[in-house]
């Protein structure tokens, strides 16, 4: 599977993956705080798991940073 993840191509052996699957194997480390559209929707964090990813999906990770 080929999707688009924050402007760069990305291939998977997955034929199905989930929103919270790829998250798992793209940023294991950091799960709070994120934020993921695909192709230019917003999905809640409630439909992670359910919401399966298609071929050629161009998605949008974005993660908080503290600062000021």
């Amino acid at each position: 599977m080929e999707l688009k993840i924050n402007n760069q191509i990305k291939q998977f052996q997955a034929n199905a993956l989930s929103i919270q699957a790829l998250l798992d194997i793209e940023i294991p480390q950091k799960q709070n705080g994120i934020a993921v559209a695909v192709n230019n929707n917003v999905i809640p964090k409630s439909n992670w798991d359910s919401q399966f990813l298609n071929e050629t999906d161009d998605i949008l990770i974005i993660s908080a940073t503290q600062g000021g």
